[in-house]
């Protein structure tokens, strides 16, 4: 059975969609219709039934799938084994990373990794945990790296790095010298956040929930979708925010903004390395995540994302 003709039929049974198929394929409609009409010709049997609607799987169907699944795995694995014995060090890698990873922590390995490897094409996408496991499970992407662990039976994550959200004000924001804020001064203090569904918020009203508050009971003045902004609208002073260390290394070395604890509560977090389970990793896929858990081992967590809590 054709190679392209099982991925497109998979892709068929996946989104239960012809059009859908298309998109994820970067194919016409036309194209994912004449080659389902050949797999079901080659195989004398009828694969979907079409109403208005939507698309609905046959028995036959339900029965190549798994097989389709298991032929495209072991065609990907002979693939890679047989570039691996070549030694071939090239090839692409589509990459997903949500906001924190991808702005502030993923390029210092990218520059190592480009450096050694400078024949792998590499194309990164900043979005949201939720949309990367979109991405993945569409194939849109090879592999993420996101800040939120998403349960998805298709998705394996894999613990990489963790990091620590820290309360930011500028510097004269708070009268007096104090570093430590009470859960009562953080209710009355304005308050400037991530939007609804980000990893950053997720984290934040995990632990203040944890201390019997949440974040309805906090003064929330603003909403942002860019960690930049938050950064900007602190500077002038028109709130605190919660951030993440790695993402306020130049602003602390100017004296742009001050770090705060918070009493009883530390705001921690892990970022994770998403990709599915029922796929073989390209070898340019695997090559790259063995150099940034080589890197990270090089370093120890905290060197790597550490910074002074000290604002002096």
């Amino acid at each position: 059975m054709n190679y392209e003709r099982l991925k497109t039929f998979i892709a068929v049974a996946e989104k239960k969609s012809f059009s859908d198929a298309a998109k994820i394929l970067y194919v016409t409609q036309p194209t994912i219709t004449s080659q389902i009409k050949a797999l079901e010709e080659e195989l004398n049997t009828k694969l979907f039934e079409r109403t208005t609607k939507k698309v609905a799987m046959t028995l036959s169907a339900h029965v190549l799938l798994k097989y389709a699944k298991e032929i495209i795995r072991l065609s990907d694995s002979a693939q890679k084994e047989i570039l691996q014995m070549e030694n071939t060090i090239t090839g692409d890698l589509s990459m997903g990373c949500s906001l924190t990873i991808g702005e502030y922590i993923l390029p210092e390995f990218l520059k190592r990794f480009i450096d050694s490897y400078p024949l792998i094409q590499m194309s990164v996408k900043i979005e949201n945990s939720n949309k990367i496991v979109d991405n993945l499970k569409d194939q849109l992407i090879d592999v993420g790296l996101i800040e939120t662990p998403i349960e998805d039976p298709q998705i394996t994550l894999e613990p990489i790095l963790e990091d620590e959200l820290i309360l930011i004000a500028a510097p004269d924001y708070f009268s007096n010298n104090e570093l430590n804020i009470s859960l009562d001064q953080l209710k009355e203090t304005p308050l400037i956040i991530r939007e609804k569904g980000s990893g950053t918020r997720a984290v934040v009203d995990k632990y203040l929930k944890q201390a019997g508050l949440s974040l309805n009971d906090l003064n929330i003045v603003m909403e942002f979708g860019s960690t930049e902004a938050i950064k900007t609208a602190v500077e002038l002073g028109l709130g605190v925010s919660f951030i993440s260390k790695s993402a306020i290394k130049k602003e602390l070395k100017l004296k742009l903004l001050k770090t705060y604890s918070i009493k009883n509560i530390s705001f921690y977090r892990s970022f994770y390395i998403a990709y599915c389970k029922d796929r073989v990793l390209k070898s340019s896929t695997e090559l790259f995540l063995d150099e940034l858990r080589s890197i990270i081992r090089e370093k120890e967590v905290g060197t790597l994302i550490h910074l002074p809590t000290s604002n002096a």
